[in-house]
């Protein structure tokens, strides 16, 4: 049977603005030769090539592909014995959010020039070796446990990978509400710490996103292979004689982090700014690890990229590295 595989390719910034949409001022832009904007065409040619690249590749190779432009709408339906993304950590992270824990996942950094990709095992030149050692089962791989998010109770995400965003619906606000660390495993939850706080709202995520937005914010960086959460509290307010005790801290197993919005104007982001939930005074935010982790292919557990296609090694869209 041929291995049936599906490819998610990000659309670059040229062809989004350029050729799709035809954006004025970027044309403007571009005609004057601005630097905002010298990456833009260099950077298309090299996703461009990548992507021809891994096609050639995958048809040597005899597989069956389907192909998907849409990183944020995708979805494994059927079977799929790999998914590879092609583009860097955004268009991976994005496609990771419709994948179950039974489909590896390989990203392919297509313009590692111009694009960061630490969860991308190969690049640019290095595509076939890659996708070879993918379908032969010799890549190294590594399960990055996820992040169940819940709002009053209901699920709004089981498969975050690196991170959410709790704050006020401005950022020039300050966020007010009530933290809690509960023990969910006897009959009844048992809250372990609380605490009622001010600060410019808080990042709460799974180890991949541990060097990212949680580092920036005064977090630690976990092992991959870490099973845990870690939240960050950005900007914690110390009022005079009262020092917050929960402005950072980890999330075992079988506990969950519950944020209890004192704002009428909240929002949750997960995963970048493509998901966005409004929150409002009495809701309740409940975090804890999924029971779907996510298989990357050319990881090894303590964060390096092991294939000798290469990765780069940093993430401009909050993923990570080391241990």
């Amino acid at each position: 049977m041929k291995p049936r595989v599906c490819v998610v390719l990000k659309r670059s910034s040229w062809r989004k603005w350029v050729e799709e949409e035809h954006d004025v001022r970027i044309a403007r832009l571009l005609e004057a030769g601005d630097e905002t904007v010298r990456r833009m065409r260099p950077g298309h040619d090299d996703h461009t090539a990548t992507v021809e690249e891994v096609r050639h590749a995958l048809a040597d190779l005899g597989a069956e592909t389907t192909w998907s432009e849409r990183p944020h709408g995708f979805h494994v339906e059927g079977r799929c014995d790999l998914v590879i993304t092609v583009g860097g950590d955004g268009t991976l992270l994005a496609a990771s959010h419709g994948i179950g824990s039974g489909t590896p996942l390989l990203g392919i950094n297509s313009s590692p020039v111009h694009s960061v990709g630490f969860f991308c095992a190969a690049k640019k030149g290095g595509a076939r070796t890659a996708v070879a050692a993918a379908l032969e089962g010799t890549l190294p791989r590594v399960e990055l446990t996820r992040m169940r998010v819940e709002l009053n109770g209901a699920v709004l995400h089981d498969r975050i990978l690196n991170e959410a965003l709790f704050c006020h619906a401005s950022p020039a606000a300050t966020s007010r509400y009530i933290l809690k660390v509960v023990d969910e495993r006897a009959a009844r939850e048992r809250v372990l710490s609380s605490e009622e706080q001010k600060s410019s709202g808080m990042w709460v995520g799974p180890a991949a996103g541990s060097t990212a937005a949680q580092k920036s914010a005064g977090g630690k960086v976990l092992p991959l292979s870490s099973r845990k959460l870690q939240f960050v509290v950005r900007e914690p307010y110390q009022g005079s004689g009262h020092e917050l005790a929960m402005t950072l801290g980890l999330i075992e197993e079988g506990h969950a982090l519950h944020i209890k919005s004192k704002m009428r104007q909240a929002r949750l982001f997960l995963d970048g700014d493509h998901i966005e939930h409004e929150v409002t005074i009495g809701d309740v935010v409940g975090m804890r690890r999924s029971e779907e982790p996510l298989t990357v292919l050319g990881l090894s557990r303590n964060g390096d990229a092991r294939p000798s296609t290469g990765s780069t090694r940093r993430s401009s869209k909050g993923t990570r590295r080391g241990a």
